[in-house]
């Protein structure tokens, strides 16, 4: 068992502490990876959900050992590491290349990181509202049966959320670009079978090493 950490007098639970670096990562990576599509069986979906779904199990693990409260903080500070990273870009992007740099990595660079503001904004505000949502969601249902069935707590809230955020992205994004309706049903489709397939497992991962590391029973 590893010992609290202490803030303001305060003890932070190992398990919070280790989480909360890694949600901090993840908040940064999502829109990075987002700029690549996968294939995984007859689903095709942006690689950005990976990070967003550790998200999401990372704030509901939290819920679960720390309470809503903390979910929601840690949600909250979220947007730090998020918005420093899209600030820190827009910085680089600004700076000139170095002449010595390939012209091939010059613009792959540019092609990868450059989006546009619409898109910044429209990560934000799906990060935000969803995550938030996912939150809440896991925590009523936790009122409501108490700490029984994890996995469908898990599953709902990430199901739902995943819709939201596909929602409120592709919308605030791409409205009046492009037609949206397929890409809206695409995507909403591959984030709900990830969430139903992928999350719950983690969270019951991530919960015993939360417990673990805070030295209670798993």
């Amino acid at each position: 068992m590893l010992e609290p950490h202490r803030s303001g007098g305060r003890a932070i639970a190992p398990s919070l502490f280790a989480f909360a670096v890694l949600y901090g990562g993840m908040t940064c990576i999502a829109g990075v990876l987002g700029n690549k599509q996968v294939d995984l069986g007859p689903l095709a979906v942006e690689a950005g959900i990976f990070p967003f779904l550790l998200l999401v199990s990372l704030s509901s693990t939290v819920a679960e050992l720390h309470g809503r409260d903390i979910a929601n903080r840690l949600v909250l500070f979220g947007f730090v590491p998020l918005v420093l990273s899209i600030l820190l870009t827009l910085l680089v992007l600004s700076l000139p290349a170095a002449e010595e740099m390939e012209p091939a990595r010059r613009d792959g660079f540019q092609l990868v990181l450059g989006q546009s503001p619409r898109l910044m904004v429209a990560g934000i505000i799906a990060y935000g509202i969803s995550t938030f949502l996912n939150v809440t969601i896991f925590s009523r249902m936790r009122g409501a049966e108490g700490r029984r069935l994890l996995w469908l707590r898990a599953g709902v809230a990430s199901m739902l959320s995943q819709i939201v955020d596909t929602l409120l992205f592709v919308t605030i994004a791409f409205l009046g670009v492009f037609p949206i309706a397929e890409l809206l049903i695409g995507q909403m489709l591959a984030k709900v079978v990830l969430s139903a397939v992928m999350v719950p497992a983690v969270i019951y991962l991530l919960v015993a090493i939360g417990r673990r590391l805070d030295g209670a029973p798993a």
